[in-house]
């Protein structure tokens, strides 16, 4: 029987995002905004949260902590890496860079949908079962299904990881892709991945469509609930509550199904969707948490009335 040598790869290249060289400075300065904004935006909630008496026990600012969390993990792990696309030169990224950015994106990835449909639930009970909630949603029990959260996702990541690197990769090295992604990677493999992009459209197929039904039917309960509300101002208010993670939950889960769950992925249009769930919704999620709630908005406001008097005296 003939053996095969292969050549181990050291390095990938990532290609990028495919943009006219005219844009290169304009796009390196957008992406470098929304990282810095990014990082910003979420440090002050999980700050505010943390330290505002009022949030840091409460079942849903214990979620919105977490989320700002993985927000932070995730622009750290894939925009660093794509600003560089758009400097001058080609910029390598070794092998085991590619392996860690692959794992703790689909670490932090899939920890934000589990995230995502317990904050669905969270907004369920405090909603259709209101006298009852701090009973059934306690700080205690929210901590845990955010532990939960976080250890589901990083088993996945590594059932993820574990099983694309396990393939020979010998040649070439060049990742179409803006970063170390499964079916990117698999392409460079020098072995059948049959089986890998199978398990891959299954297991990532599950989790996304597991985990949105679940939100979808909280809603759907949440929505009846809602309509049997008889003031006005009070479904303004319920509303207004759910608004900002519904608008999460579609910004973040249309742009992953599209990726993910089609053959042939990862062309132009599948690079341009990965800029949301990886680059767009850590940045919007702040602000859009922060400006359609009340609460948190008035948490800003007593923290930095609190400096001020300490700063005054």
């Amino acid at each position: 029987m003939e053996r095969v040598n292969y050549t181990v790869l050291t390095e990938f290249i990532l290609t990028g995002v495919p943009h006219p060289p005219r844009l290169r400075t304009f796009l390196f300065v957008f992406f470098l905004l929304i990282y810095i904004l990014t990082q910003l935006g979420n440090m002050i909630i999980l700050i505010t949260v943390c330290t505002d008496t009022q949030l840091h026990a409460r079942p849903m600012y214990i979620f919105l902590g977490a989320l700002s969390v993985i927000d932070m993990g995730i622009s750290n792990i894939i925009v660093p890496r794509l600003m560089m696309n758009f400097t001058p030169g080609i910029k390598p990224i070794p092998f085991g860079g590619c392996v860690a950015q692959l794992y703790f994106y689909h670490f932090l990835g899939s920890t934000v949908c589990y995230l995502y449909t317990t904050m669905a639930y969270d907004r369920y009970l405090a909603i259709c079962q209101p006298l009852r909630y701090p009973v059934l949603m306690s700080a205690k029990l929210s901590t845990l299904l955010v532990a939960g959260a976080w250890v589901a996702g990083l088993i996945h990541g590594a059932i993820q990881t574990i099983l694309t690197f396990r393939l020979p990769y010998c040649g070439p090295n060049q990742v179409d892709y803006f970063f170390c992604d499964i079916p990117a990677v698999l392409k460079l493999a020098c072995a059948d991945t049959t089986i890998n992009e199978l398990f891959t459209f299954v297991d990532i197929g599950v989790v996304v469509a597991s985990c949105f039904s679940l939100i979808l039917l909280s809603y759907i309960y949440i929505i009846r609930a809602i309509l049997r509300i008889r003031t006005a101002d009070g479904r303004r208010r319920a509303f207004s509550t759910c608004g900002a993670h519904v608008t999460m939950v579609t910004v973040y889960y249309v742009p992953c199904a599209f990726t993910y769950l089609r053959p042939d992925s990862h062309g132009i249009l599948d690079g341009a969707a990965a800029l949301f769930p990886t680059a767009i919704t850590p940045f919007l999620n702040p602000l859009i948490y922060t400006l359609r709630n009340q609460e948190v908005k008035m948490a800003l406001r007593r923290m930095v009335g609190g400096q001020s008097t300490k700063n005054g005296g």
